[in-house]
């Protein structure tokens, strides 16, 4: 039911157009920057806290700032990757939604009725749609079948609708963040509140550098993902929170709708801007896109020890 009322969504908003299978993914003319070793530690504690939630609010679903009080808790360091992921495919033969087979909905295009899912693509003349439906797009094929994660399995996994990360996360013995757990670990984590961008002027995620949707320039060297954990960690040691792929969080915002936060590869200053603790946006649960992937956190870790007190 819930991949049911969002594809209606999309259908009576006519957001989507029909696309036989697929834009090609933009990519920087560039050579991409090497990324460095993956980090060694695979979650990282985030000490519990009472923080003011929506602080520099710049959107009215943002705030008013509350304080709220978050126990402590373990957070991965790096965001679920395509490589991940097939391994519990492998193991469990899971099919996520992307590739079963829609609900007949009143008023959807033949192809909308195939397993597929939405896909961004720069708007053009012929068509001004950002987004569009695009059969046979999977987390396989993040953009439809002209596109593939070959060689790309430390990029994020995308495609992922909010059961599909779910059904990971128990696999695994995990479970997704709150997004007041998420916020606090960005906000302590000393992610930038207004751009994330370093005292150099550099950018220190992946983001949208340019006028969108007309085009990115790709200063940070990526147009599209990148690999996990390619940008420096914050002061948790924790990689990627803003920027790269939205990321699902367990926080409802409807009765089909669930909160994602982190902003995108598709967040510019120009429009989105939501690569901010704070910035929170609502996505249903039964639509993944090419944008949107996940990270876990640990509860049955016990905490950190104490530190032993200093006897000098």
């Amino acid at each position: 039911m819930r991949r049911g009322l969002a594809l209606l969504s999309l259908v009576a908003l006519g957001a989507l157009a029909a696309c036989d299978s697929g834009p090609k993914e933009q990519v920087t003319g560039a050579a991409p920057p090497a990324c460095p070793a993956m980090p060694k530690a695979d979650y990282a504690w985030i000490p519990g806290a009472t923080f003011a939630m929506g602080a520099a609010a710049r959107l009215p679903e943002e705030g008013p700032a509350r304080e709220v009080k978050v126990a402590g808790f373990w957070i991965a360091t790096h965001e679920v990757t395509n490589a991940e992921f097939a391994e519990f495919v492998k193991a469990t033969g899971y099919k996520t939604l992307a590739e079963q087979e829609p609900p007949k909905l009143p008023g959807a295009p033949p192809e909308m009725l195939v397993p597929g899912s939405a896909v961004f693509a720069a708007p053009t003349d012929g068509n001004p749609n950002w987004w569009r439906w695009v059969v046979g797009a999977e987390w396989r094929h993040p953009a439809g079948p002209a596109t593939n994660v070959d060689g790309r399995g430390r990029d994020p996994v995308v495609q992922i609708g909010y059961d599909d990360a779910l059904a990971f996360a128990k696999w695994k013995g995990k479970a997704l963040p709150s997004e007041e757990q998420w916020e606090l670990a960005a906000a302590t984590g000393g992610a930038d509140r207004n751009v994330p961008v370093g005292k150099d002027g550099k950018p220190r995620a992946n983001y949208y550098q340019g006028s969108f949707p007309v085009r990115d320039m790709g200063t940070d060297g990526f147009t599209s993902r990148a690999p996990v954990a390619c940008f420096p960690a914050d002061d948790h040691g924790v990689h990627d929170l803003i920027g790269n792929v939205w990321e699902w969080t367990t926080s409802t915002a409807g009765t089909e709708t669930n909160v994602i936060k982190g902003g995108s590869f598709l967040c510019a200053a120009n429009y989105c801007a939501r690569y901010r603790p704070a910035a929170r946006q609502f996505q249903e649960r039964g639509l993944g896109t090419d944008h949107i992937g996940f990270r876990l956190i640990d509860t049955a870790r016990p905490a950190p020890a104490a530190p032993a007190p200093d006897k000098g």
